[in-house]
């Protein structure tokens, strides 16, 4: 890992002098390696899939790490569309002439060498590949064991294509993966790497931020809710509800818990309910509380339900007394990334966007939308849940920093 890291710093300043020329060439190349050695790509993976069903990975996890055809060429053409961004690099965010005659400017620079540490999605690599790329970073890259194979083979192709586009190899690099002391290393390599960043469940982010000596950007986790108001348009509600929950429940912006004003009649709330059973989703909460208004066939919930991402088939469901409860309860148990409120009065939808603390509030919206492509940005490396440098998607200008630029004339301070 140490030797990786060396070898990235050493090639980080070429990487940050590249033209945007360049490095969209390279991204295109990389694009057309990942198409023509898709089969290559899909061998790999099929093994890690096999191996992982075979140790009891669960459905979720597998859905995280499968791949075909439409995903390698969705890999592809997240490349592309990444060479089609504007290069952040360079970019003047102000600045202004001092009393004394110097010239400031403020200017967008390459973070230097970039970290990631990772589970199980395959697509990953591939995207903090070409974000770190276009942003000028060399990226150092630790996914999981069982990504591997999946790994090592898109690795390969995007060394290979670099190479081919006259940049170096060292550009970007697989970490081991056997063990956790290539993660400790990474995360306490300070003066070889400039930033790490987690992506992946609570316990992998907890033990990056808490152990790293190197500046960590947190990408949090997302138990993520929706609080249904008695003023909402309940039809347009449950649609919400079910979109955020059963579009893909396996990813970090899936809806996990719903809180149901207690201002709603009972045939309202048991709209809800019978809306997500019907559509397979297995409903956790108090039994006595939601049997109150005829739901039945509900799971017992404890503290997990109501603290923990499902990322699956599965939601919390509560009675909350009005916005008030509300935003009682997600204080209680939000992980900062994506709130939701549905509501047509506008006294609660204020209320709710400016007390309920996280990276993205929605109003009448489904959590799903939390996503750097949906917001416009591009790829995105994750949703970052601290408030430091960058909050929500983390898209280009997100793997940055910046250079203060002073030109004078010979001034001296007295």
């Amino acid at each position: 890992m140490l030797a990786a890291a060396r070898a990235a710093r050493a090639v980080a300043p070429a990487i940050a002098r590249l033209s945007s020329d360049r490095k969209n060439a390279a991204l295109h190349a990389a694009a057309d390696a990942l198409e023509a050695r898709t089969d290559e790509v899909l061998a790999a993976n099929g093994a890690d899939v096999e191996a992982g069903r075979a140790a009891g990975m669960s459905g979720s996890l597998i859905d995280r790490l499968s791949l075909d055809a439409a995903r390698v060429a969705g890999m592809a053409a997240g490349l592309r569309q990444v060479a089609a961004l504007t290069d952040p690099v360079g970019e003047v965010l102000g600045g202004h002439v001092m009393g004394n005659g110097i010239r400031m400017r403020r200017v967008r620079v390459p973070l230097g060498v970039m970290g990631m540490v990772y589970e199980a999605r395959p697509n990953v690599t591939v995207d903090a590949f070409g974000l770190a790329l276009k942003a000028g970073n060399v990226a150092l890259l630790r996914g999981s064991r069982s990504a591997r194979r999946s790994n090592e083979a898109l690795v390969a192709v995007l060394r290979d294509a670099l190479e081919a586009s006259g940049l170096p190899r060292e550009a970007v690099h697989l970490l081991p993966c056997e063990s956790h002391g290539s993660v400790r290393d990474l995360i306490t390599a300070r003066g070889l790497v400039d930033v790490v960043i987690p992506r992946g469940g609570a316990k992998l982010i907890e033990t990056v931020v808490l152990g790293a000596t190197v500046p960590a950007i947190e990408t949090g986790t997302g138990n993520c809710h929706v609080y249904i108001d008695a003023s909402a348009d309940l039809e347009q509600a449950i649609a919400i509800v079910l979109n955020g929950k059963t579009r893909r429940p396996s990813v970090c912006n899936a809806t996990e818990t719903v809180l149901l004003d207690s201002a709603l009649d009972d045939a309202a709330r048991l709209a809800v309910v019978r809306a997500l059973q019907e559509a397979g989703v297995t409903v956790h909460g108090d039994v006595d509380e939601l049997a109150a208004f005829g739901a039945r066939d509900v799971v017992a919930a404890d503290e997990h339900d109501w603290g923990e991402e499902y990322l699956s088939m599965d939601i919390a469901c509560a009675v909350v007394d009005g916005v008030d409860g509300a935003i009682a309860h997600i204080a209680r148990w939000t992980t900062g990334h994506t709130e939701a409120v549905c509501a047509e009065s506008r006294r609660v939808c204020e209320r709710f966007t400016a007390e309920v603390d996280a990276a993205a509030v929605m109003v009448n919206a489904s959590t799903a939308f939390t996503d750097g492509e949906q917001y416009d940005m591009g790829a995105e490396i994750g949703i970052s849940t601290q408030k430091l440098h960058a909050r929500g998607p983390m898209a280009l200008p997100e793997l940055t920093s910046t250079k203060w630029i002073l030109e004078g004339d010979g001034q001296t301070r007295p």
